[in-house]
């Protein structure tokens, strides 16, 4: 008996779309196995409050400690800035746990807390309860113009300069790219975004641009310049800002930019599966370090959005090799060089 062309030509379209929704629920239910096998194995993880309060308290513990070591000039600035950029990251992964409300979803002040304080760790992003509704809005734009958490980052953009200034300084980034995203991002405002970032990110590229001026100056001069005693006084006070907090949050925000602008798809997705690749190359591994593993395991949280980061470091070694043998894509550095298309 012969088939009809036209029959055959569904064929194909029929059997990727049942393929691909086949491999999706293959790894989402390989995901929620290991999560329930390391939960049994690891009794005290049921109490995710309370490992998150302690989290959060050695990592805001951990960043004073260095930072207070600086001053007392018990170690030197190289030392705090890569040291308090590690203890960021950490915040970060909590603040990303907290806009999804995996810890106290049911007590506001804890709740709120809690963000306030991963915030002002982390100075140069915009407020958590403004992010919240454009990372959720992420979940559901992933890979297309609409993602505007991943473009205010670098994802989407071919030309590396710009790239680059996206990826480096938010602020400036945001300034050159607003006309872009005024025409292509749905109901984009561009002081509803800068607005988000009042008082704590004001005030820390107020710091950062303070600091960069006056010593550019002083550099061009070559320091022969008498400032007046009060400003000396006051740089004193904000260079010293600058290694405990600005410059490890410069660090901190560069390489979670880098990596996450690098591994999420940008044009030509359709499905979870074409989202993002996992980048876990060894070459990512000085990235990574300051930004918590992310470009290993951020692809889990595409596939069961509500799971604490730490299940997911514990879990990536099972779930990884699942993701790969079920189409995700791993490692895609070739995407790069056409704006992060998906092909």
């Amino acid at each position: 008996m012969l088939i009809p062309s036209s029959y055959i030509k569904l064929i194909p379209s029929d059997m990727t779309t049942a393929t691909t929704r086949n491999n999706i629920q293959h790894i989402v239910n390989e995901i929620k196995l290991q999560e329930r096998l390391i939960r049994q194995r690891y009794t005290f993880l049921k109490y995710q409050n309370q490992i998150s309060i302690l989290i959060l308290l050695l990592s805001f513990i951990g960043m004073v400690g260095i930072g207070t070591l600086y001053v007392l000039e018990q170690v030197p600035a190289f030392t705090c800035i890569v040291i308090a950029a590690i203890f960021a990251s950490i915040s970060h992964e909590l603040e990303h746990d907290l806009i999804h409300k995996q810890y106290f979803k049911t007590n506001t002040f804890a709740h709120n807390t809690m963000l306030l304080i991963v915030w002002l760790m982390r100075p140069n992003t915009i407020n958590p309860w403004y992010r919240r509704r454009i990372h959720l809005h992420h979940h559901k734009t992933s890979g297309s113009s609409q993602d505007i958490e991943e473009r205010l980052v670098g994802n989407g953009i071919k030309n590396p300069l710009i790239r680059a200034i996206v990826i480096a300084d938010g602020l400036l980034g945001l300034l050159l790219m607003q006309k872009r995203y005024r025409k292509e991002v749905n109901g984009f405002r561009f002081f509803a975004l800068f607005n988000a970032g009042f008082p704590i990110t004001t005030c820390y590229f107020a710091i950062l641009y303070s600091a960069l001026l006056y010593h550019s100056v002083n550099l061009i001069e070559g320091n022969t310049l008498a400032w007046p005693l009060w400003l000396v006084a006051t740089m004193d006070w904000v260079d010293m800002l600058m290694v405990v907090l600005i410059l490890p949050n410069v660090l901190r925000s560069i390489c979670l930019n880098f990596v996450t602008s690098s591994m999420h798809y940008y044009g030509g997705v359709s499905n979870l599966l074409e989202q993002t690749h996992v980048l876990n190359h060894w070459l990512m591994t000085p990235f990574q370090l300051f930004c918590f593993n992310f470009g290993a395991t951020h692809s889990i949280h595409h596939f069961v959005p509500n799971q604490p980061f730490y299940i997911r470091q514990l879990i990536a070694a099972k779930v990884l090799p699942v993701m790969k043998r079920h189409g995700v894509n791993f490692n895609d550095f070739k995407s790069l060089k056409n704006a992060n298309l998906y092909t």
